[in-house]
């Protein structure tokens, strides 16, 4: 496939700074000497120290990625927010598990990514889910079309520049407008839970409550990592489990039986059009019923 770049600076740079510039990681730059090429708009070889004047447009030539014939295809339904042909965003369902696993290899969020794909004969059938959301968490899953746009992406991600927002119905009354949670997450004893540990990794939750009920609190949250379990953990251990939380201890009389968490929007830096783009995922019906709608 190919895929263009340019130079946006008012200064004469290389080829391999252009590239730079937009994220692009080492190991990709490396794969491109390899295996692929850089042209410019004649058809020409472009070396990765050749200059580009300003506003200078080159492309880059990658053959397509083999699909994992391990990885079953399926037709389940996808409820897709965005694509063109960098990117995908779907909004997924709770009870939809992200990717192949012991307890399911056929009807995974990837599973219908690549029946999608199939549907609608993308060249590449090889998801890249640059955010997963666990099981039973709904909402905005970010998936990256090709090996370019990961990379990209990925860097991103290392450097905490995707915005990621979350609605969370969490037990009993929060007193505080807005705060912020620092504590470590690690893997408890039994394998299962996540807890606050000092030997754990750094992570940090940011929310301020946008609703009070007699009983529980609607808040909205910010992610500035991405570990597992994070918001449940940091709300369960703040005194605050998630409703329906059953794993954390969350209270499951209140007409939910899933933890009552929705990854609402998303916003990034999409260097394909040298720009920052958002977007939403409409909260499900099972969420709204319990009073989550802003």
């Amino acid at each position: 496939m190919r895929y263009q770049f340019k130079n946006n600076l008012e200064e004469i740079i290389s080829a391999k700074k252009v590239l730079q510039r937009s994220g692009m990681s080492q190991r990709l730059l490396q794969r491109i000497q390899n295996e692929g090429r850089l042209i410019d708009e004649n058809e020409n070889d472009v070396e990765f120290s050749d200059k580009l004047m300003p506003f200078e447009p080159i492309w880059i030539e990658l053959p397509d990625e083999e699909q994992d014939q391990n990885v079953a295809i399926s037709d389940g339904p996808l409820d897709i927010i965005f694509e063109d042909k960098n990117w995908l965003l779907v909004n997924k369902p709770a009870g939809l598990t992200a990717v192949p696993g012991p307890s399911d290899r056929e009807d995974t969020l990837v599973n219908r990514i690549k029946g999608h794909w199939q549907a609608i004969e993308s060249k590449n059938m090889m998801p890249h889910l640059v955010t997963r959301l666990d099981r039973f968490t709904s909402g905005i899953t970010l998936v990256a079309r090709h090996q370019v746009s990961n990379s990209l992406l990925s860097e991103q991600v290392a450097h905490h520049k995707i915005k990621k927002i979350y609605l969370a119905m969490v037990d009993g009354v929060v007193q505080a407008e807005k705060g912020t949670f620092n504590q470590s997450l690690g893997l408890a004893a039994d394998g299962i839970h996540r807890e606050v540990r000092d030997d754990g990794q750094q992570a940090t939750t940011s929310f301020k409550v946008l609703k009070r009920f007699e009983n529980q609190t609607l808040v909205q949250i910010h992610l500035k990592t991405g570990r597992t379990h994070q918001i449940r953990v940091h709300f369960a251990n703040a005194g605050h489990p998630l409703v329906g939380d059953q794993l954390y201890d969350g209270p499951m009389d209140r007409g939910i039986k899933r933890q009552a968490l929705h990854a609402s929007s998303i916003r990034f830096f999409d260097p394909f059009i040298d720009e920052k783009v958002s977007f939403t995922a409409e909260l499900p019906d099972d969420l709204k019923q319990i009073g989550m709608e802003e």
